[in-house]
């Protein structure tokens, strides 16, 4: 008498991946806050840097050209709008290179894991404002805040402001999910040379 042992049916052709890997890959996946967060504080120390730079080329260019305070305040629109161009540039860039860190730490789901960054320093701004306006409540600092003197109207300044807000707020958010895809990129190259092997 022979022992037989019955061999379930297989497919031939092997699935691109099995199933323990699909369960591993929805592990992985999704918003990671650690990736987030440290993309932020990336965020936050490129916006540092860059705008010491950009204030250093600023300085020595004004040097040069012999550009002044007065020449400033002859033409405060076109001050306003350079500095305002500049300062959106530089947080962009700040916020791509958060995004990116934060795609290249989660490894999956660059985009989520940008707009995580985003949305870490959306909170850490409404934090940070909760505790101003709570503290001004008690001591009145913004009383001693002096303005300078600029050649425009008030409203001028509000709507200028209110422009710069909604341009800063919608250009962070797209450089951070880009940076975020593109270092989840990153990740996808490796993948697919390992799996060309």
């Amino acid at each position: 008498m022979s022992n037989v042992t019955t061999v379930p049916d297989r497919p031939l052709v092997a699935p691109d991946r099995p199933p323990a890997a699909d369960a591993a890959l929805l592990v992985y996946r999704g918003f990671k806050f650690g990736a987030a967060f440290f993309g932020w504080l990336i965020a936050i120390a490129m916006s540092v840097l860059l705008s010491a730079a950009v204030s250093a080329v600023a300085m020595l260019t004004a040097e040069i050209l012999d550009y002044n305070r007065g020449d400033a305040e002859a033409s405060p629109a076109a001050a306003g709008l350079t500095a305002a161009v500049m300062a959106i540039v530089v947080i962009a860039v700040a916020f791509y290179s958060g995004g990116y860190v934060a795609g290249r730490l989660a490894r999956f789901d660059g985009a989520r894991n940008g707009f995580g960054v985003w949305m870490v320093a959306v909170l850490v701004a409404v934090l940070a404002a909760g505790a101003g306006a709570l503290l001004n409540s008690q001591y009145d600092w913004l009383t001693d805040v002096q303005r300078p003197d600029v050649a425009l109207s008030n409203g001028t300044l509000a709507t200028g402001g209110v422009i710069a807000a909604v341009a800063v707020i919608v250009v962070t958010l797209l450089a951070a999910i880009i940076g975020g895809k593109a270092g989840q990129r990153y990740h996808e190259k490796i993948d697919r040379l390992i799996e060309a092997e």
